[in-house]
């Protein structure tokens, strides 16, 4: 249909910089992680003819801007399928002045006519606070797909498997080992193996770029893995993942009150503060043997 994980442009820049150290000034190249704009629409049949709404600007880091796209509709509860999508493409819309790759254009089968209230909520989304002040919880138990629900454990994932994942996310986080600047969300299997790393300067972007990645591979639900997060664990982190179906989260922060209710009450197992040889385990303890 599409190929997903297109890197459109650098994820970093080179820039020129003074160091202080000492008396002198010294004058050294550097990199940046880069931040543009990234404006997702939607394109539909409304029964009449296509038509197109703008939903979301987010702040972001270039490159697998498709699967941020599809992350970010199927975490909204917009799609609930890979199956209702049919193109993802950079839009243009004819204007040769827009800048086509930071506009992207996801459009559905004419037979799938999305929640059109749902649509008319325009808002701009940083890259730091993700939605805050957007979702509810009662939001998230209209949207959930049925078997998304379900508290059974089905993985159980050791004390040793977990302390291993962060030095393994760095391992694989090589913009970040340049720049310092970007967030991460890894997905890995009980035995510890990476199956999927997602990169962006915003967590909720990662977040949905690993979904949409995951999406596009029939891979979701991802209720047999454990999803790694290199900083804290908001709220709408844990509900994308509710979305994706999975069933344990770990971070290097800590988790925000809110983001532990919503783990709670979909039977999420939540860790915090993973760092050395010591974590907290704040819901779902079952999943963890020591």
């Amino acid at each position: 249909m599409f190929k997903v994980g297109r890197m459109s442009q650098s994820s970093v820049a080179a820039v020129r910089i003074q160091k202080i150290s000492g008396e002198s000034p010294i004058g050294s190249d550097d990199l940046l992680t880069v931040e543009e704009p990234l404006e997702i629409r939607l394109g539909f049949h409304d029964g009449v003819s296509r038509s197109q709404q703008s939903l979301s600007v987010t702040m972001r880091t270039p490159g697998n801007d498709f699967e941020l796209a599809l992350g970010f509709l199927f975490s909204e509860g917009i799609i609930r399928d890979y199956n209702d999508v049919l193109s993802v493409k950079y839009c243009t819309d004819g204007n040769r002045n827009e800048d086509h790759e930071n506009v992207v254009r996801v459009e559905l089968h004419d037979e799938i006519l999305p929640d059109l209230k749902r649509l008319e909520r325009h808002f701009y989304t940083s890259s730091s606070c993700g939605v805050c002040g957007k979702t509810s919880l009662e939001a998230v138990r209209a949207v959930c797909p049925p078997e998304n629900i379900s508290t059974e454990s089905r993985s159980v994932f050791s004390r040793d498997i977990i302390l291993s994942l962060p030095e393994k996310l760095r391992e694989a986080q090589l913009v970040f080992e340049y720049t310092g600047g970007l967030h991460a969300a890894a997905l890995f299997d009980k035995s510890g193996k990476l199956i999927l790393m997602r990169e962006d300067i915003g967590r909720h972007n990662a977040v949905d770029k690993l979904i949409g990645a995951g999406l596009a591979s029939g891979q979701i639900p991802f209720s047999n893995h454990i999803l790694l997060l290199s900083g804290r664990t908001g709220f709408e982190l844990v509900q994308k993942s509710v979305m994706a179906g999975i069933k344990a989260i770990a971070s290097v922060g800590a988790p925000s009150s809110l983001a532990l209710q919503l783990a709670k009450e979909f039977g999420i197992t939540l860790i915090g503060f993973l760092r050395g040889e010591r974590f907290n385990i704040y819901s779902g303890e079952e999943r963890i043997t020591i």
